[in-house]
């Protein structure tokens, strides 16, 4: 188990013992991640093997749920498309799951924990799946950018805040 304030696990995923007094630390164990689903679309070959660079699209989602006790899955979605002008070049999409054990962590920075530590936990491994298909479709391996999920975590939060504040249409009529 490691403390939460940015450490990780420590070999295998194993509980460690805790230092004298540390018994209400917040901790966290990833206990397995996994491939949930992974989709590879290669429509147009083989003419687009021989195209310049396509243009890339990557969009990102992150859920996060309780699966009883203390254990939570952390689910990141990567979905990448590549056109060259209109045509499609490729399509990948993966959903890559976590199963983590939070201990001791207050409810109200649950979600921001998980919707923050988990993915980013999660990215390095999503990533080389998403090189490795793409350079088995035939492609150069795509290298995705490394992700800042607190920064991103923070913008959702915002624009939540926003649209909070601005209401709805309907919402704005009713009196």
């Amino acid at each position: 188990m490691s403390d939460i304030s940015g450490g990780s696990p420590q070999g295998n995923g194993s509980a460690t013992p805790q230092p004298a007094g540390a018994g209400n630390a917040a901790t966290f164990q990833i206990v397995a991640q996994y491939v949930k689903d992974l989709s590879f679309e290669n429509p147009g070959s083989p003419a687009t093997q021989v195209q310049g660079r396509p243009a890339i699209e990557v969009g990102l989602d992150v859920q996060a749920r309780p699966l009883g006790g203390d254990q939570y899955e952390v689910a990141l979605r990567v979905r990448v498309n590549a056109k060259a002008e209109q045509t499609t070049v490729f399509v990948a999409e993966l959903l890559y799951g976590g199963l983590f054990i939070v201990k001791n962590l207050p409810v109200e920075r649950l979600q921001q924990f998980l919707l923050i530590e988990g993915p980013r936990q999660l990215f390095p491994f999503a990533r080389r799946i998403i090189a490795d298909v793409t350079r088995d479709g035939g492609f150069l391996p795509l290298m995705l950018e490394p992700i800042d999920f607190a920064q991103l975590y923070q913008q959702q939060a915002q624009a939540r805040a926003q649209q909070a504040g601005a209401g709805t249409p309907a919402e704005k009529t009713v009196t």
